[in-house]
């Protein structure tokens, strides 16, 4: 099996084929032998399954998703584009103003888990420090596609795609306390917010009314919003984020106002902060339905753009603001 594709096996050892001729003097001994060989690769093959032994094509199978997180060092390649200083599909408001950051393939974005998190990336002329803020549609596992702007910085601009490594950033200098943004179209019946400054990828958020009550987990988008799906009252709300190393904040009088980012005076961790051992993501909750006339989030056809190619337009449904790309290599 070369494909990686099931083949089905159909052997009748008990009965004849019906379409087979009738032999006329008894049975033949090539037919004999035959038989006996197929018999044997059968029972050879049940034996086999039974004992546990995986089958070939299960050799094939894809890496389950996550960010990358820890102190591993990973191995890859690199290309570059440019976002025109929107913000990507992790919905940041606009580029970072240093113009320093990266896609992920899908497997490395996890559906907007990486949003957030940084990486140090070293190529032939050094490393760069890149924020995590986008996707990039095409990219496998190891491909990074970087701003300009980084890719200028590790290698020259006109090698188009090198070999480099990286690793995360654990509880990298935060740009200041955390924020959020409610999204345009919540109400006490339907709630979605994104939060910023965070540092490190996160592992949830937990809503709830006013400084009492039960906390309410939110859904990760891949867009990279915290859905309640029933909405979590009108407001104003305590919002409680944890991070993959186990750093916790909690903010309270988070007002119901769509569309403005509100700034808080908690930071995520302080300054020098040793991460703790990650601890496992938690299960997302299905988005559920939402309200009859409650918005879904904007998607336009974007710019797709490859490293060392022309700019070539995609289809692709993103968040609006995000600027997909089908990567080089």
């Amino acid at each position: 099996m070369t494909d990686g594709s099931a083949v089905d096996i159909d052997i009748d050892l008990d009965h004849a084929r019906e379409d087979r001729p009738a032999s006329s003097s008894g049975p033949r001994p090539w037919l004999v032998a035959t038989g006996v060989t197929v018999l044997a690769a059968a029972l050879g093959l049940t034996l086999t399954l039974r004992s546990g032994s995986a089958p070939v094509c299960a050799a094939g199978r894809t890496l389950a998703a996550a960010p990358p997180t820890g102190n591993t060092t990973h191995s890859g390649k690199a290309t570059f584009y440019d976002s025109k200083g929107a913000g990507g599909n992790c919905s940041n408001p606009a580029a970072p103003a240093n113009r320093l950051y990266v896609a992920l393939g899908p497997t490395e974005y996890s559906a907007g888990a990486a949003c957030g998190g940084f990486l140090d990336v070293t190529g032939p002329k050094g490393t760069v420090r890149v924020l995590i803020m986008d996707q990039c549609p095409e990219c496998a596992p190891g491909h990074l596609d970087l701003s300009r702007e980084a890719f200028a910085r590790i290698a020259d601009p006109v090698q188009g795609l090198v070999a480099v490594t990286y690793r995360a950033v654990v509880n990298p200098p935060l740009p200041g306390p955390l924020t959020f943004r409610i999204k345009e179209g919540a109400s006490q019946w339907w709630f979605a917010v994104r939060v910023g400054n965070h540092g490190n990828p996160l592992r949830s958020v937990e809503v709830r009314q006013g400084d009492s009550g039960p906390w309410r987990s939110a859904a990760r988008q891949d867009y990279n919003y915290w859905l309640i799906a029933s909405g979590a009252g009108p407001g104003p709300f305590s919002v409680r984020i944890s991070d993959v190393y186990g750093n916790r904040a909690t903010v309270g009088g988070i007002r119901m106002a769509p569309g403005q980012v509100q700034n808080s005076a908690v930071r995520m961790y302080a300054r020098g902060a040793v991460a703790s051992t990650p601890r496992p993501s938690a299960s997302a909750r299905p988005p559920g339905n939402r309200p009859t006339g409650t918005p879904t989030p904007a998607r336009r056809p974007v710019e797709v753009a490859k490293a060392s190619a022309p700019a070539t337009d995609t289809p692709t449904t993103r968040p609006a603001g995000a600027n997909a790309r089908s990567c080089a290599g």
